[in-house]
Protein backbone atom coordinates (compact mmCIF):
# COMPACT_ATOMS: atom_id res chain seq x y z
CA UNK A 1 0.00 0.00 0.00
CA UNK A 2 1.78 2.55 -1.78
CA UNK A 3 -0.37 5.66 -0.27
CA UNK A 4 0.29 4.25 3.48
CA UNK A 5 3.33 4.22 2.93
CA UNK A 6 3.70 7.55 1.56
CA UNK A 7 1.61 9.07 4.30
CA UNK A 8 3.64 7.55 7.16
CA UNK A 9 7.04 9.35 5.31
CA UNK A 10 5.15 12.35 5.52
CA UNK A 11 3.89 12.27 8.86
CA UNK A 12 7.25 11.11 10.86
CA UNK A 13 10.41 11.91 8.27
CA UNK A 14 11.16 8.47 7.92
CA UNK A 15 10.94 6.37 4.61
CA UNK A 16 11.08 3.23 3.66
CA UNK A 17 8.85 1.36 6.84
CA UNK A 18 8.28 -2.29 6.67
CA UNK A 19 4.50 -2.97 6.19
CA UNK A 20 3.03 -6.16 7.58
CA UNK A 21 -0.47 -6.76 7.02
CA UNK A 22 -3.27 -7.82 9.87
CA UNK A 23 -5.75 -10.16 9.82
CA UNK A 24 -8.95 -8.37 8.71
CA UNK A 25 -12.33 -7.82 10.69
CA UNK A 26 -15.84 -8.11 9.40
CA UNK A 27 -15.67 -5.67 7.35
CA UNK A 28 -13.62 -5.12 3.65
CA UNK A 29 -11.46 -2.49 5.64
CA UNK A 30 -7.86 -3.55 5.35
CA UNK A 31 -4.87 -2.96 8.12
CA UNK A 32 -1.63 -2.89 8.21
CA UNK A 33 1.41 -2.39 10.73
CA UNK A 34 3.99 0.04 9.84
CA UNK A 35 7.15 0.07 11.31
CA UNK A 36 10.21 2.15 11.59
CA UNK A 37 12.83 2.09 14.28
CA UNK A 38 10.53 2.49 17.16
CA UNK A 39 7.96 4.17 15.82
CA UNK A 40 5.13 1.99 14.91
CA UNK A 41 1.80 3.03 13.14
CA UNK A 42 -1.14 1.32 12.07
CA UNK A 43 -2.46 2.01 8.31
CA UNK A 44 -5.91 1.47 7.36
CA UNK A 45 -7.31 1.47 4.05
CA UNK A 46 -11.15 1.86 4.04
CA UNK A 47 -13.56 1.34 0.36
CA UNK A 48 -16.47 3.92 1.93
CA UNK A 49 -15.20 7.42 2.28
CA UNK A 50 -18.41 8.06 4.71
CA UNK A 51 -17.11 5.12 6.78
CA UNK A 52 -13.87 6.66 7.76
CA UNK A 53 -14.67 10.10 7.75
CA UNK A 54 -17.12 8.56 10.30
CA UNK A 55 -14.58 6.79 11.95
CA UNK A 56 -11.77 9.68 12.48
CA UNK A 57 -14.83 12.01 13.37
CA UNK A 58 -15.43 10.19 15.87
CA UNK A 59 -11.91 8.98 17.33
CA UNK A 60 -11.25 12.89 17.61
CA UNK A 61 -14.51 13.55 19.66
CA UNK A 62 -13.67 10.42 22.11
CA UNK A 63 -10.16 11.50 22.52
CA UNK A 64 -11.32 14.86 23.47
CA UNK A 65 -13.83 13.23 26.18
CA UNK A 66 -11.20 11.18 27.55
CA UNK A 67 -12.37 7.96 26.49
CA UNK A 68 -10.08 5.00 25.68
CA UNK A 69 -9.42 5.11 21.74
CA UNK A 70 -6.48 4.98 19.40
CA UNK A 71 -5.42 8.60 18.48
CA UNK A 72 -5.55 9.25 14.16
CA UNK A 73 -2.21 10.69 13.45
CA UNK A 74 -2.65 11.62 9.54
CA UNK A 75 -5.33 11.13 6.87
CA UNK A 76 -5.15 11.19 3.21
CA UNK A 77 -6.66 13.83 1.27
CA UNK A 78 -9.00 11.82 -0.43
CA UNK A 79 -9.77 10.20 2.70
CA UNK A 80 -9.44 6.75 2.00
CA UNK A 81 -6.34 5.95 4.05
CA UNK A 82 -5.42 7.15 7.36
CA UNK A 83 -2.89 6.17 10.15
CA UNK A 84 -3.72 5.91 13.75
CA UNK A 85 -2.30 4.65 16.87
CA UNK A 86 -0.47 1.53 17.36
CA UNK A 87 -2.38 -0.07 20.48
CA UNK A 88 -0.28 -3.60 20.43
CA UNK A 89 -1.70 -7.03 19.85
CA UNK A 90 -3.47 -7.97 22.75
CA UNK A 91 -7.05 -8.38 22.25
CA UNK A 92 -9.74 -9.15 24.91
CA UNK A 93 -11.15 -11.70 22.54
CA UNK A 94 -7.80 -13.62 22.84
CA UNK A 95 -6.74 -12.61 26.34
CA UNK A 96 -10.20 -14.92 27.46
CA UNK A 97 -9.47 -17.64 25.55
CA UNK A 98 -9.53 -20.12 27.96
CA UNK A 99 -12.67 -19.26 29.56
CA UNK A 100 -14.23 -19.27 25.95
CA UNK A 101 -13.19 -22.68 25.52
CA UNK A 102 -13.70 -24.08 28.85
CA UNK A 103 -17.11 -22.29 29.96
CA UNK A 104 -14.75 -21.60 32.95
CA UNK A 105 -13.24 -18.26 33.37
CA UNK A 106 -10.25 -17.27 35.62
CA UNK A 107 -10.26 -14.80 38.04
CA UNK A 108 -7.76 -12.77 35.61
CA UNK A 109 -10.40 -13.03 32.76
CA UNK A 110 -13.28 -12.10 35.00
CA UNK A 111 -11.13 -9.21 36.47
CA UNK A 112 -10.72 -8.12 32.64
CA UNK A 113 -14.39 -8.44 31.90
CA UNK A 114 -15.63 -6.69 34.70
CA UNK A 115 -13.06 -3.66 34.28
CA UNK A 116 -14.24 -3.27 30.15
CA UNK A 117 -18.28 -3.30 30.78
CA UNK A 118 -17.49 -0.94 33.74
CA UNK A 119 -16.13 1.38 30.89
CA UNK A 120 -19.29 1.26 28.74
CA UNK A 121 -21.86 3.72 30.47
CA UNK A 122 -19.46 6.32 29.81
CA UNK A 123 -18.44 5.08 26.29
CA UNK A 124 -22.30 5.94 26.13
CA UNK A 125 -22.93 9.09 27.82
CA UNK A 126 -19.57 11.09 27.57
CA UNK A 127 -19.48 9.82 23.73
CA UNK A 128 -22.73 11.45 23.16
CA UNK A 129 -22.27 15.02 24.87
CA UNK A 130 -21.39 17.38 22.50
CA UNK A 131 -21.25 15.07 19.65
CA UNK A 132 -22.75 15.72 16.56
CA UNK A 133 -24.76 12.73 15.35
CA UNK A 134 -24.33 13.52 11.45
CA UNK A 135 -20.94 12.48 11.38
CA UNK A 136 -22.29 8.78 12.18
CA UNK A 137 -22.56 6.15 9.25
CA UNK A 138 -24.86 5.23 7.79
CA UNK A 139 -27.87 6.75 9.65
CA UNK A 140 -26.76 9.06 12.52
CA UNK A 141 -29.54 7.35 14.96
CA UNK A 142 -31.55 3.52 15.69
CA UNK A 143 -34.26 4.53 13.89
CA UNK A 144 -37.31 2.56 12.32
CA UNK A 145 -35.48 2.24 9.26
CA UNK A 146 -31.94 0.50 10.70
CA UNK A 147 -34.46 -1.64 12.60
CA UNK A 148 -36.23 -2.97 9.61
CA UNK A 149 -32.59 -2.95 7.79
CA UNK A 150 -30.98 -6.15 10.64
CA UNK A 151 -34.23 -7.73 10.87
CA UNK A 152 -34.66 -7.99 6.90
CA UNK A 153 -30.66 -8.72 7.17
CA UNK A 154 -31.34 -12.02 9.17
CA UNK A 155 -34.69 -12.70 6.96
CA UNK A 156 -32.73 -12.81 3.49
CA UNK A 157 -29.56 -13.21 4.53
CA UNK A 158 -29.85 -16.36 7.19
CA UNK A 159 -33.46 -17.24 7.45
CA UNK A 160 -34.26 -17.87 3.64
CA UNK A 161 -30.98 -19.73 2.87
CA UNK A 162 -32.38 -22.31 5.04
CA UNK A 163 -35.21 -23.48 2.61
CA UNK A 164 -37.78 -22.95 5.55
CA UNK A 165 -41.44 -22.26 4.45
CA UNK A 166 -42.72 -19.09 5.60
CA UNK A 167 -45.72 -16.49 5.78
CA UNK A 168 -43.61 -13.33 4.72
CA UNK A 169 -46.54 -11.02 5.88
CA UNK A 170 -47.04 -12.72 9.21
CA UNK A 171 -43.86 -12.24 9.77
CA UNK A 172 -43.58 -8.86 8.70
CA UNK A 173 -46.20 -7.81 11.10
CA UNK A 174 -44.09 -9.32 13.82
CA UNK A 175 -40.93 -7.36 12.87
CA UNK A 176 -43.20 -4.31 12.88
CA UNK A 177 -44.32 -4.72 16.59
CA UNK A 178 -41.14 -5.42 17.69
CA UNK A 179 -39.33 -2.10 15.88
CA UNK A 180 -41.95 -0.20 17.51
CA UNK A 181 -41.15 -1.73 21.10
CA UNK A 182 -37.11 -1.04 20.71
CA UNK A 183 -37.99 2.15 19.96
CA UNK A 184 -39.80 3.22 23.33
CA UNK A 185 -36.03 3.14 24.20
CA UNK A 186 -34.66 6.31 22.44
CA UNK A 187 -32.13 8.01 24.84
CA UNK A 188 -29.60 11.20 24.05
CA UNK A 189 -27.08 8.08 23.88
CA UNK A 190 -24.04 6.71 22.06
CA UNK A 191 -24.81 3.53 20.55
CA UNK A 192 -21.70 1.74 19.69
CA UNK A 193 -23.19 -0.96 17.90
CA UNK A 194 -20.41 -3.35 18.05
CA UNK A 195 -19.23 -3.84 21.57
CA UNK A 196 -17.79 -6.98 21.76
CA UNK A 197 -14.55 -8.49 23.28
CA UNK A 198 -12.72 -8.85 19.54
CA UNK A 199 -13.04 -4.53 19.34
CA UNK A 200 -11.00 -4.17 23.06
CA UNK A 201 -7.52 -3.81 23.29
CA UNK A 202 -5.54 -4.23 26.13
CA UNK A 203 -2.91 -1.29 26.87
CA UNK A 204 -1.27 -1.89 30.15
CA UNK A 205 -3.60 -3.66 31.65
CA UNK A 206 -6.52 -0.65 30.18
CA UNK A 207 -9.01 -1.41 28.23
CA UNK A 208 -8.99 0.67 24.48
CA UNK A 209 -11.84 0.67 22.25
CA UNK A 210 -11.85 0.44 18.36
CA UNK A 211 -14.01 -0.53 15.22
CA UNK A 212 -16.65 2.45 16.46
CA UNK A 213 -17.28 3.71 12.89
CA UNK A 214 -20.82 1.83 12.57
CA UNK A 215 -22.57 3.99 15.96
CA UNK A 216 -25.37 6.41 15.98
CA UNK A 217 -27.27 7.73 18.63
CA UNK A 218 -29.38 4.77 20.25
CA UNK A 219 -30.50 2.72 23.66
CA UNK A 220 -28.68 1.88 26.16
CA UNK A 221 -29.34 -1.95 26.08
CA UNK A 222 -28.40 -2.77 22.81
CA UNK A 223 -24.69 -2.72 23.41
CA UNK A 224 -25.32 -4.55 26.57
CA UNK A 225 -26.27 -7.08 24.61
CA UNK A 226 -24.03 -7.28 21.44
CA UNK A 227 -21.22 -7.41 24.86
CA UNK A 228 -22.90 -10.69 27.05
CA UNK A 229 -24.52 -12.43 24.53
CA UNK A 230 -21.38 -12.02 21.87
CA UNK A 231 -21.67 -15.78 19.93
CA UNK A 232 -18.41 -16.75 20.71
CA UNK A 233 -17.59 -15.36 23.69
CA UNK A 234 -19.50 -18.45 25.77
CA UNK A 235 -20.32 -16.55 28.73
CA UNK A 236 -21.94 -18.93 31.20
CA UNK A 237 -25.74 -17.28 32.73
CA UNK A 238 -23.67 -16.93 36.34
CA UNK A 239 -21.27 -14.67 34.86
CA UNK A 240 -23.80 -12.74 32.57
CA UNK A 241 -25.39 -11.81 35.62
CA UNK A 242 -22.33 -10.42 37.45
CA UNK A 243 -21.14 -8.20 34.72
CA UNK A 244 -24.82 -6.63 33.86
CA UNK A 245 -25.04 -5.63 37.75
CA UNK A 246 -20.74 -4.40 37.16
CA UNK A 247 -23.07 -2.16 34.32
CA UNK A 248 -25.96 -1.26 35.94
CA UNK A 249 -23.78 0.38 38.88
CA UNK A 250 -21.49 1.78 36.21
CA UNK A 251 -24.78 3.45 34.50
CA UNK A 252 -25.90 4.63 37.99
CA UNK A 253 -23.51 7.23 37.90
CA UNK A 254 -25.61 9.09 34.78
CA UNK A 255 -29.32 8.11 35.20
CA UNK A 256 -31.45 6.29 37.88
CA UNK A 257 -31.98 2.28 36.97
CA UNK A 258 -34.72 -0.08 37.70
CA UNK A 259 -32.81 -3.29 37.90
CA UNK A 260 -36.09 -5.40 37.12
CA UNK A 261 -37.53 -3.12 34.38
CA UNK A 262 -33.92 -2.92 33.02
CA UNK A 263 -33.54 -6.70 32.70
CA UNK A 264 -37.09 -6.85 31.11
CA UNK A 265 -35.80 -4.72 28.62
CA UNK A 266 -32.64 -5.46 27.82
CA UNK A 267 -33.87 -9.34 26.65
CA UNK A 268 -35.28 -8.09 23.86
CA UNK A 269 -32.38 -6.44 22.87
CA UNK A 270 -30.90 -9.74 22.86
CA UNK A 271 -33.48 -11.22 20.52
CA UNK A 272 -32.67 -8.32 17.73
CA UNK A 273 -28.96 -8.79 18.43
CA UNK A 274 -29.44 -12.15 17.95
CA UNK A 275 -31.17 -12.03 14.45
CA UNK A 276 -29.41 -9.33 13.61
CA UNK A 277 -25.81 -11.01 14.23
CA UNK A 278 -27.34 -14.54 12.01
CA UNK A 279 -27.87 -11.99 9.49
CA UNK A 280 -24.40 -10.98 8.96
CA UNK A 281 -22.89 -14.44 9.85
CA UNK A 282 -25.33 -15.49 6.93
CA UNK A 283 -24.01 -12.99 4.32
CA UNK A 284 -20.58 -13.18 5.40
CA UNK A 285 -20.18 -16.91 5.92
CA UNK A 286 -22.89 -18.40 3.36
CA UNK A 287 -22.21 -15.37 0.40
CA UNK A 288 -18.78 -13.76 1.29
CA UNK A 289 -17.47 -17.57 2.27
CA UNK A 290 -15.86 -16.09 5.27
CA UNK A 291 -15.13 -19.29 7.30
CA UNK A 292 -14.83 -17.49 10.89
CA UNK A 293 -18.55 -16.33 10.48
CA UNK A 294 -19.94 -20.11 9.65
CA UNK A 295 -17.71 -21.34 12.88
CA UNK A 296 -19.56 -18.72 14.92
CA UNK A 297 -23.34 -19.48 13.67
CA UNK A 298 -24.05 -22.32 15.93
CA UNK A 299 -22.83 -20.48 19.41
CA UNK A 300 -25.46 -17.97 17.80
CA UNK A 301 -28.31 -20.18 17.75
CA UNK A 302 -27.41 -21.53 21.30
CA UNK A 303 -27.95 -18.18 22.43
CA UNK A 304 -31.41 -18.18 20.17
CA UNK A 305 -32.50 -21.85 21.87
CA UNK A 306 -31.77 -20.54 25.17
CA UNK A 307 -33.71 -17.02 24.63
CA UNK A 308 -36.84 -19.05 23.23
CA UNK A 309 -37.33 -21.22 26.08
CA UNK A 310 -39.07 -18.09 27.86
CA UNK A 311 -40.85 -17.32 24.81
CA UNK A 312 -42.10 -13.49 23.52
CA UNK A 313 -45.73 -13.55 24.40
CA UNK A 314 -45.83 -10.50 21.77
CA UNK A 315 -44.41 -11.59 18.60
CA UNK A 316 -45.72 -15.00 18.44
CA UNK A 317 -45.35 -15.75 14.88
CA UNK A 318 -41.87 -14.64 15.31
CA UNK A 319 -41.31 -17.11 17.65
CA UNK A 320 -43.26 -19.99 15.73
CA UNK A 321 -40.62 -19.69 12.92
CA UNK A 322 -37.72 -19.11 15.32
CA UNK A 323 -38.53 -22.59 16.94
CA UNK A 324 -39.02 -24.33 14.22
CA UNK A 325 -35.82 -22.51 12.05
CA UNK A 326 -33.63 -23.87 15.41
CA UNK A 327 -35.34 -27.33 15.47
CA UNK A 328 -34.27 -27.90 11.41
CA UNK A 329 -32.11 -30.93 10.79
CA UNK A 330 -29.62 -29.48 9.54
CA UNK A 331 -28.73 -27.45 12.36
CA UNK A 332 -29.04 -30.85 14.79
CA UNK A 333 -25.25 -30.66 15.14
CA UNK A 334 -25.00 -26.98 16.05
CA UNK A 335 -27.01 -28.02 19.43
CA UNK A 336 -25.42 -26.65 22.91
CA UNK A 337 -25.07 -30.93 24.31
CA UNK A 338 -26.83 -31.04 27.69
CA UNK A 339 -25.92 -32.40 31.27
CA UNK A 340 -27.93 -35.63 32.38
CA UNK A 341 -27.38 -36.18 35.85
CA UNK A 342 -28.46 -40.42 36.50
CA UNK A 343 -29.14 -41.04 40.05
CA UNK A 344 -29.25 -44.54 41.53
CA UNK A 345 -29.80 -46.17 44.62
CA UNK A 346 -29.05 -50.02 45.01
CA UNK A 347 -27.99 -52.49 47.48
CA UNK A 348 -24.42 -53.29 48.34
CA UNK A 349 -25.07 -57.42 48.21
CA UNK A 350 -25.84 -56.75 44.54
CA UNK A 351 -22.84 -54.91 43.35
CA UNK A 352 -22.97 -51.20 42.55
CA UNK A 353 -24.70 -49.98 39.31
CA UNK A 354 -22.68 -49.62 35.99
CA UNK A 355 -22.55 -46.49 34.21
CA UNK A 356 -24.60 -46.78 30.95
CA UNK A 357 -22.90 -43.60 29.48
CA UNK A 358 -19.50 -45.65 29.25
CA UNK A 359 -17.49 -42.88 31.04
CA UNK A 360 -16.40 -44.91 34.31
CA UNK A 361 -18.50 -43.77 37.25
CA UNK A 362 -19.30 -40.68 39.23
CA UNK A 363 -20.03 -40.13 42.86
CA UNK A 364 -21.01 -43.55 45.06
CA UNK A 365 -22.03 -42.71 48.70
CA UNK A 366 -22.41 -45.34 50.87
CA UNK A 367 -25.50 -44.90 53.46
CA UNK A 368 -24.93 -48.27 55.83
CA UNK A 369 -23.53 -46.08 58.74
CA UNK A 370 -26.92 -44.32 59.02
CA UNK A 371 -29.13 -45.46 61.21
CA UNK A 372 -30.95 -48.50 59.72
CA UNK A 373 -35.34 -48.96 59.38
CA UNK A 374 -34.41 -52.43 58.24
CA UNK A 375 -33.72 -53.85 61.29
CA UNK A 376 -36.82 -53.20 62.64
CA UNK A 377 -40.03 -55.83 61.50
CA UNK A 378 -42.49 -53.11 60.84
CA UNK A 379 -40.56 -51.56 57.67
CA UNK A 380 -39.71 -54.68 55.74
CA UNK A 381 -42.69 -53.85 53.13
CA UNK A 382 -41.60 -50.17 52.80
CA UNK A 383 -38.83 -48.09 51.10
CA UNK A 384 -37.55 -45.27 51.99
CA UNK A 385 -40.40 -43.62 49.09
CA UNK A 386 -43.12 -44.49 51.80
CA UNK A 387 -44.25 -41.79 54.50
CA UNK A 388 -43.12 -44.42 57.60
CA UNK A 389 -39.57 -44.91 56.31
CA UNK A 390 -39.11 -41.05 55.76
CA UNK A 391 -40.39 -40.33 59.27
CA UNK A 392 -38.44 -42.58 60.96
CA UNK A 393 -34.93 -41.58 58.84
CA UNK A 394 -35.51 -37.30 59.33
CA UNK A 395 -36.69 -37.39 62.72
CA UNK A 396 -33.37 -39.73 63.87
CA UNK A 397 -31.87 -36.78 61.46
CA UNK A 398 -28.46 -38.89 60.66
CA UNK A 399 -29.64 -38.66 57.29
CA UNK A 400 -30.22 -35.25 56.88
CA UNK A 401 -26.85 -34.60 58.34
CA UNK A 402 -25.57 -36.58 55.63
CA UNK A 403 -27.25 -35.33 52.82
CA UNK A 404 -26.21 -31.91 53.72
CA UNK A 405 -22.83 -32.49 53.43
CA UNK A 406 -23.25 -34.23 50.35
CA UNK A 407 -25.44 -31.22 48.82
CA UNK A 408 -22.60 -28.74 48.19
CA UNK A 409 -20.14 -30.86 46.65
CA UNK A 410 -22.61 -32.00 44.26
CA UNK A 411 -23.86 -29.00 43.33
CA UNK A 412 -20.35 -27.90 42.36
CA UNK A 413 -19.50 -30.58 40.36
CA UNK A 414 -23.48 -30.36 38.21
CA UNK A 415 -22.50 -26.72 38.06
CA UNK A 416 -18.85 -27.54 36.66
CA UNK A 417 -19.94 -30.05 34.67
CA UNK A 418 -22.61 -27.57 32.94
CA UNK A 419 -20.16 -25.04 32.31
CA UNK A 420 -17.75 -27.68 30.57
CA UNK A 421 -20.68 -28.73 28.51
CA UNK A 422 -20.05 -32.32 29.69
CA UNK A 423 -23.16 -34.53 29.36
CA UNK A 424 -23.07 -37.05 31.44
CA UNK A 425 -22.49 -37.29 35.50
CA UNK A 426 -23.85 -40.41 37.71
CA UNK A 427 -24.37 -40.31 41.71
CA UNK A 428 -25.32 -43.83 43.60
CA UNK A 429 -26.45 -44.03 46.60
CA UNK A 430 -26.11 -47.89 48.55
CA UNK A 431 -27.26 -49.42 51.64
CA UNK A 432 -26.99 -52.86 52.84
CA UNK A 433 -30.54 -54.17 50.62
CA UNK A 434 -31.09 -51.03 48.65
CA UNK A 435 -34.57 -50.48 50.18
CA UNK A 436 -34.45 -47.54 53.34
CA UNK A 437 -31.55 -45.37 53.33
CA UNK A 438 -30.27 -45.36 49.88
CA UNK A 439 -33.58 -44.71 48.50
CA UNK A 440 -34.36 -42.16 50.52
CA UNK A 441 -30.98 -40.64 49.76
CA UNK A 442 -31.70 -40.98 45.93
CA UNK A 443 -34.68 -39.29 45.45
CA UNK A 444 -33.92 -36.31 47.80
CA UNK A 445 -30.64 -35.53 46.04
CA UNK A 446 -32.29 -36.28 42.19
CA UNK A 447 -35.34 -33.54 43.32
CA UNK A 448 -32.43 -30.99 44.64
CA UNK A 449 -30.22 -31.04 41.67
CA UNK A 450 -33.85 -31.09 39.24
CA UNK A 451 -35.05 -27.79 41.19
CA UNK A 452 -31.84 -25.88 41.48
CA UNK A 453 -30.31 -26.73 38.26
CA UNK A 454 -33.64 -27.17 35.51
CA UNK A 455 -31.48 -29.70 34.05
CA UNK A 456 -32.08 -33.34 32.88
CA UNK A 457 -32.05 -36.14 36.12
CA UNK A 458 -32.89 -39.65 35.70
CA UNK A 459 -34.14 -41.24 38.71
CA UNK A 460 -33.50 -45.04 39.15
CA UNK A 461 -34.08 -47.42 41.95
CA UNK A 462 -32.67 -50.26 40.81
CA UNK A 463 -33.72 -52.67 43.62
CA UNK A 464 -37.44 -51.96 43.00
CA UNK A 465 -37.19 -51.74 39.32
CA UNK A 466 -38.08 -47.95 39.39
CA UNK A 467 -37.48 -45.48 36.98
CA UNK A 468 -38.34 -41.72 36.81
CA UNK A 469 -36.97 -38.22 34.99
CA UNK A 470 -37.07 -35.57 36.92
CA UNK A 471 -37.41 -31.81 34.80
CA UNK A 472 -38.38 -28.41 36.66
CA UNK A 473 -40.93 -26.88 33.87
CA UNK A 474 -39.38 -23.41 32.83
Amino acid sequence: MQQLISLFTSHTGDTAPTLEALPSSGSNRRYFRLTKGDTKLIGVYGESRQENRAFISLANHFLAQGLNVPKVVAVSADEMFYLQEDLGDKVLFDLIKGGRTTGVFSHDEKELLHKTISLLADFQYLGASGLDFSVCYPLPEFNHRSVMWDLNYFKYSFLKTTGMEFQEDLLENDFEKMAATLLKDATETFMYRDFQSRNVMLVDGNPFFIDFQGGRKGPLYYDVASFLWQAKANFPAELRDELIITYINSLKKYQPVNESAFLNRLRLFVLFRTLQVLGAYGFRGYFEKKPHFIQSVPFALNNLRELLKDGFDDYPYLIRVLNEMTDLKQFADTQKRELEVRVYSFAYKKGIPNDQSGNGGGYVFDCRAINNPGKYERYNNVTGLDEPVIKFLEEDGEIISFLNNINPLIDQHVKRYMERNFTNLMISFGCTGGQHRSVYAAQRVAEHISAKFGIRVSLIHREQNLEQELRRRK
